[in-house]
């Protein structure tokens, strides 16, 4: 097999290097909280950003040629699979995620299009079987092609939901063969741009329906896997209504279908939906639907979801002390769904990108672990709200105060007195915890 990245090297651990092409905090085999880093962290590459997007934007070309040398397309796809073991390989990194769109292109019909994914997924299990490298999770494109610009469960037409459903049908039979963990549902065109023109409840209905389908068929084909939904606002839709982990999650609880799904949280997306990445990996947290990740981070200037690499310590610190809080990774993992900019336009770009974003979470993931240790974060909350613990408190949260109750205690206590929250000092512990060794 061909060398595609011959001035790339194998991406050593060296925290002494100046090089970018080494890791100076992921230490993949390094035993941290009774696992590995590498366990922990559950990196995964992105096939469609990673192997397929060259920098175009709407205003612009590509400025990377991801063609591998093949202006045929399915000949690309062949050689861009070896690529993409190649890539893998010298990053240390074991999962991917796919598109079923990312691994081949879509043909005339759809017959002709599945005889291809047939044939490029038994060259992807062929270098799976030689590596070892097995997908994360799978899913289908059902947001690019013309069909679905009026979405595609959501669609008003039957017949591209019968299209839809006939290319998730297929994106889960190849994650069953190639041994994907994780399916996802990322419902990208699964909106509105005016209501005027929308039956809401019908297309609630209908996602619903293309999820129990698809659910019920995978398990009949063995996939044993969860199925995940990826909340996003807004982009391209001007309303999605996965707006974000909360409305995911009532739109899962209200249709039954909440034992087989979780949240697959995105960075970039909690923000354009007015939310931290933090807040997003709490509430799927806290409800018991914590299940993945995809790694990036947006521009606070920017309005859109510009996917970039994840380089914040503080979001990667508070993000891994949620995965650590939620016990970590099952079937889940960082998936990297982030690009270059356009103006990073080599392969070495690509490489150094994911070895900054390796590192920021490897580093995220000591700083998390240190402030678990510590204590003062969770100390402080729990004695905050210590009063829930006994007395009217704990009356309150059994069940045991009616409205009249607590009318006579207020009453007889009269005005009440609160205590300062202390973020300021919240925030300096959790400075003094990752960067120095003071004592507050």
């Amino acid at each position: 097999m061909p060398d595609f990245y011959p001035t790339i090297p194998v991406i050593p651990y060296d925290p002494s290097s100046k090089s970018p092409l080494a890791f100076h905090f992921y230490n993949p085999d390094e035993t941290l909280l009774g696992k590995t880093m590498k366990a922990h962290l559950r990196f995964a590459m992105s096939y469609w950003h990673t192997m397929c997007a060259g920098g175009a934007d709407m205003f612009g070309v590509a400025t990377l040629d991801k063609s591998y040398g093949h202006a045929d397309p399915m000949a690309s796809a062949y050689v861009k699979a070896g690529a993409a073991f190649e890539f893998m390989r010298k990053l240390g990194l074991e999962l991917y995620c796919f598109h079923d769109r990312d691994i081949a292109p879509e043909a005339d019909t759809l017959c002709e299009t599945n005889a291809r994914l047939d044939k490029i997924s038994d060259k992807l299990l062929e270098l799976q079987n030689e590596s070892g490298i097995a997908p994360l999770w799978g899913t289908a494109n059902l947001f690019s092609n013309p069909r679905y610009q009026n979405g595609a469960a959501s669609s008003c037409s039957p017949e591209v939901f019968a299209f839809a459903a006939a290319q998730v049908k297929k994106a889960l039979e190849l994650t069953v063969k190639l041994g994907g963990q994780g399916f996802v549902f990322w419902g990208g065109r699964e909106g509105y741009e005016t209501l005027l023109n929308t039956n809401y409840a019908l297309e609630q209905e209908n996602i619903a329906r293309l999820f129990t389908l698809a659910r019920d068929y995978a398990r009949s084909i063995g996939f044993k896997g969860p199925f995940y939904v990826e909340p996003k606002p807004k982009e391209p839709m001007k309303h999605q209504y996965d707006y974000d982990a909360a409305a995911a999650i009532g739109f899962l609880r209200k249709y039954g279908l909440q034992d087989d799904f979780k949240m697959n949280i995105e960075a970039n997306h909690a923000t354009l939906a007015g939310h931290t990445f933090q807040h997003e990996l709490r509430m799927a947290r806290e409800e018991g639907m914590f299940g993945s990740i995809d790694a990036n981070i947006g521009d606070p200037l920017l309005g859109w979801d510009t996917d970039q690499f994840p380089t914040n310590v503080y979001d990667s610190t508070l993000a891994m002390l949620e995965v650590l809080q939620a016990g970590g990774f099952t079937t889940g993992g960082l998936n990297f769904d982030a690009k270059t900019r356009r103006a990073s336009n080599s392969f070495e770009d690509l490489f150094q990108a994911y070895v900054a974003g390796m590192d920021a979470f490897a580093l995220g993931l000591r700083m998390a672990a240190k402030l678990q240790a510590d204590g003062r974060l969770g100390e402080f909350v729990k004695a905050r709200y210590a009063g829930y613990e006994s007395g009217l408190g704990l009356d309150i949260v059994e069940g045991r105060a009616d409205m009249a109750a607590l009318e006579a205690f207020a009453l007889e206590r009269g005005d009440v007195e609160t205590t300062s929250g202390r973020q300021e000092y919240l925030e300096h512990v959790m400075n003094c915890v990752m960067f120095g060794q003071a004592k507050l």
